[in-house]
């Protein structure tokens, strides 16, 4: 059996503001053509299809024009789950449409699929959690574990009847336990395939991935999946790397770099050929930059100009900091940005001990997230990340649309 692991698309997410849906697009177009030429029987998307649980119409339209893509006429199956991004009920909400595609959706932990035809291909027995399907003739058992939040575990497990000692159990102790139930459906003449969405110690974050963790307590060992399992296919962690101490268990990462801190690190799909009782043989499929983050550091707001002129049909976003004595006149970013599209932010670097303080009349001149991150290093000591900084911006462009 033949599969295709991916995750972390994040359809919809914007950078500074800006729409990454055109190298998204990119990706997707691709990503069916990789499955094609793979000639894969199963395809595995391991959750935050989508940025936000409110995700816009053309990022639904086109995860929805590649699941049709994927399909192949119904002879590839597809399988879904939900990440903490995503919203479960509005991403399961056209899966009995996608049932004559060969597409399965899972959107929390208890979700049950309906048995039946999936396209060319069957799904013969489900639970709460599992599925038993017929691929091409070959049996395939999958555990989905959508995002598994304190909330959605307590509605799989807790009820009135429960003992103190059960209601007090520790969301590990929760997940293990959940693991091991979903692990007795088994059956030994099948391929064992596990798909979830969450974080396991020791895996290297480095990414834009939005926080989930309360204290840490959604931190989980790598042992925490079933030994019987063929393969583990995770979503959550946007680069891509393998769980440490399970060599078949993965994260596949996102396809797209989404800040700067993920600029180091390549993108990738998975590609598993898998037996029943044999291990699996694993490929790792790069993926092009389709369109590169670039930081530019500059000794002077000349030598931005003069960079920028000299890259101006290029295609790449770009973040400026720049070394200067004095704050960066209005006409010079004008400049700057006429000759370079895509520059995300102009940051001026201070020599240190120079004293250099924004006046009035030289602060209006400042880009206003500029301010904005200058303001928040200032009170906090730290740099502002852009989840938060995007955030922001997106709760002001929501109001300057209500007033207009």
């Amino acid at each position: 059996m033949k599969i295709i692991h991916t995750a972390d698309w994040h359809l919809g997410k914007n950078l500074e503001g800006h729409s990454r849906l055109p190298e998204q697009e990119k990706f997707l177009s691709d990503f069916v053509r990789i499955c094609r030429d793979e000639e894969a029987d199963l395809i595995l998307i391991a959750g935050d299809i989508y940025d936000n649980y409110n995700p816009p119409a053309m990022a639904e339209q086109l995860f929805y024009d590649t699941l049709k893509q994927l399909s192949r006429d119904g002879r590839c199956m597809t399988v879904i789950i939900s990440g903490n991004h995503d919203n479960p009920e509005r991403l399961t909400a056209s899966g009995p449409l996608a049932k004559e595609h060969g597409i399965v959706m899972a959107g929390t932990p208890n979700t049950v699929v309906l048995p039946g035809q999936y396209g060319k291909n069957q799904i013969t027995d489900s639970g709460p959690g599992y599925i038993h399907a017929e691929i091409h003739g070959e049996k395939a058992d999958l555990l989905l574990v959508p995002f598994p939040s304190e909330k959605r575990l307590g509605e799989l497990y807790l009820n009135a009847s429960d003992d103190e000692s059960r209601q007090a159990e520790s969301y590990e102790n929760r997940m293990r336990r959940l693991f091991s139930d979903l692990a007795k459906k088994f059956r030994p003449d099948a391929v064992h395939l596990v798909m979830s969405h969450l974080f396991v110690m020791n895996s290297t974050g480095d990414g834009s991935e939005r926080s989930v963790q309360l204290g840490g307590s959604y931190l989980l060992p790598g042992d925490i999946f079933p030994e019987a399992a063929d393969y583990i296919a995770l979503g959550h962690v946007h680069k891509p790397q393998q769980v440490p101490g399970r060599r078949n268990a993965l994260y596949s990462g996102s396809p797209l770099h989404y800040n700067q801190r993920e600029i180091s690190f390549g993108n990738q799909v998975v590609a598993v050929t898998l037996h029943p009782g044999t291990p699996c043989e694993i490929k790792k499929i790069p993926l092009p930059v389709y369109k590169p983050i670039e930081i530019w550091h500059c000794k002077s707001p000349a030598e931005a100009i003069a960079l920028c002129e000299e890259h101006a049909g290029e295609d790449s976003w770009v973040y400026l900091e720049i070394e200067t004595d004095h704050y960066i006149h209005e006409e010079e970013i004008r400049a700057m940005k006429r000759l370079k599209a895509d520059i995300l932010s102009i940051r001026p670097i201070f020599p240190e001990g120079s004293g250099t303080s924004p006046s009035s009349e030289k602060i209006e001149e400042l880009p206003f997230e500029v301010l904005v991150k200058n303001y928040y290093k200032k009170k906090f000591q730290t740099e502002m990340d852009e989840e938060t900084l995007e955030l922001l911006l997106d709760i002001m462009t929501d109001g300057e649309e209500d007033l207009q």
